[in-house]
């Protein structure tokens, strides 16, 4: 993918001048096209096999992987069935099981926007239902119990903490009428009926509990108002006592303007995380009381803790580490080496990768690409061998349709960069009337902290076809440069 710098300053908060601009330096990069049977037919204008109800059409959506000796799980979206999230496990036989009935939506609403709604361990599948925000307890061939009662509450980004019977787990609390809901970790048995007990409070809101893997220390997220995540964070660690509860807690890393994400203890028990303290999210571990970099570069091993269960790094072995990292908009799955702490980029047909999970010398992920819908799929790391495992949907458009995007930068306010991906016009039956320009589409994505990706959308698709050019921007603020560039937002 070819980067190219806009010599012209734009100054986003004057549209009517941006577009002129841009409008005209993008018709300069309209393709050049074979005249062949084309039709000569002003920009805009063009005949589209992508039509209005291709837009609408259903596709699931995937999340929440998890892989055990067991076989593959994950949680299926389904349109079709008023946006519920199916339990699915592929069995070790390849064979596609829906796990709960369909009277089940698993969808937790902590912190609104969810996430961590799935745990499965040992035969059994731990979930929240949506209708009630209860914890479920689900095994083969019996009607999902629930492990909660209170309506007022609601759990997510639980783990399974073998060695006391128990989950551990964010819950927020909503039963309150003076204050605002509360977050609070707290633990609870995997029988029916068993109290709950709260391990740790005190703190505005809380993610990420995991376990040592000899179930002797907690590790979690903490943070407090007025900051989100990935403003400022801490990390602490706190001893497991022979009761359960937690002793001794110290800060680990976070506060003073850090965010510190996604924890995860490596097999021998070394705490890994990602932090921005050098301005980018980069890998971390705390090995001695002392904090290590691991591959400090100028790029992002993370994105945004918008909700919870996010993964984008885990363990083949104490010495290697599967990851996935952004530069320049692009993202790339490396194999990280812990003793010499070199990355070895690997060429895959992905332009970024969710749901990262290792497991028996493969990685599993769902991987967006730039011609086609999103995908589960299984790399094995020994072969190179990629195996399709369950498709997001079926694309019916043929690849000289699609255009494909090419990376751009431009000068913004104060003195920053900003970035974009630019679609020009596609369409190998038609071509514009020499010297004509294209109408161009711009498009901001949400935030905040969010980011556009070079991945395929059938949408900008729809305009390309018709002759249209599409500018996909990343303005200041978004995630994937920096935190001085996300932190343009304020």
């Amino acid at each position: 993918m070819l980067s190219r710098r806009v010599s012209q300053t734009i100054r986003l908060r004057q549209p009517a001048a941006t577009l002129t601009i841009l409008t005209a330096f993008f018709a300069s990069m309209a393709p050049s096209v074979a005249t062949g049977e084309q039709q000569i037919a002003s920009y805009g204008s063009w005949r589209s096999p992508i039509t209005a109800r291709m837009l609408t059409e259903k596709r699931i959506s995937i999340a929440e992987l998890q892989v055990t000796a067991d076989g593959i799980y994950w949680l299926e979206g389904r349109p079709d069935e008023g946006g519920r999230r199916a339990i699915v496990q592929r069995t070790i036989e390849a064979i596609h099981i829906e796990l709960v009935p369909d009277t089940y939506n698993a969808r937790t609403r902590v912190h609104e926007y969810g996430g961590g709604a799935l745990r499965v361990s040992d035969g059994a599948v731990y979930f929240t239902n949506f209708a009630d925000q209860q914890l479920m307890k689900c095994v083969a061939g019996a009607e999902p119990e629930p492990l909660t009662q209170a309506l007022e509450q609601r759990f997510a980004d639980y783990i399974v903490d073998i060695r006391r019977d128990r989950l551990i787990a964010v819950r927020e609390d909503h039963s309150a009428e003076d204050r605002e809901a509360f977050n609070e970790i707290v633990a609870i048995p995997t029988s029916k009926g068993a109290p709950t007990s709260v391990l740790v409070s005190g703190h505005d809101f809380y993610s990420t509990p995991r376990l040592s893997p000899d179930g002797s220390q907690l590790a979690w997220i903490s943070w407090n108002h007025p900051n989100m995540p990935w403003d400022e964070t801490t990390l602490w660690v706190g001893e497991v006592q022979d009761d359960g509860s937690i002793g001794r807690r110290v800060a680990v890393a976070g506060g003073n303007n850090e965010s510190v994400i996604q924890p995860r203890w490596s097999p021998g028990g070394t705490l890994y995380f990602i932090s921005d303290r050098t301005d980018w999210w980069n890998l971390y571990r705390h090995v001695e009381g002392k904090i290590e970099a691991v591959m400090p570069m100028e790029a992002e091993f993370a994105y945004p803790r918008w909700i919870f269960g996010v993964t984008s790094y885990d363990f083949v072995t104490d010495e290697q580490i599967i990851c996935t990292y952004t530069q320049n908009g692009t993202w790339y799955l490396a194999s990280l080496d812990t003793v010499d702490r070199s990355l070895d980029k690997m060429d895959l047909p992905f332009v970024k990768f969710l749901e990262l999970q290792v497991h028996a010398g493969k990685c599993y992920f769902v991987g967006l690409k730039r011609q086609d819908y999103a995908a589960l799929v299984s790399l094995d790391l020994r072969t190179g061998e990629i195996e399709e495992i369950q498709r997001t949907g079926n694309l019916e458009l043929a690849a000289d349709h699609i255009s494909t995007p090419e990376a751009i930068e431009f000068d913004t306010e104060a003195g920053m960069t900003a970035h974009a991906f630019y679609y020009a016009p596609v369409n190998p039956e038609f071509r514009a009337p020499e010297g004509e320009l294209p109408p161009l589409i711009v498009q901001f994505h949400g935030g905040p902290t969010g980011a556009t990706d070079a991945s395929f959308s059938l949408r900008k698709q729809f305009w390309t076809t018709r002759g249209f050019g599409f500018l996909d921007v990343n303005h200041r603020g978004s995630t994937g440069y920096g935190k001085p560039f996300r932190d343009a937002l304020k």
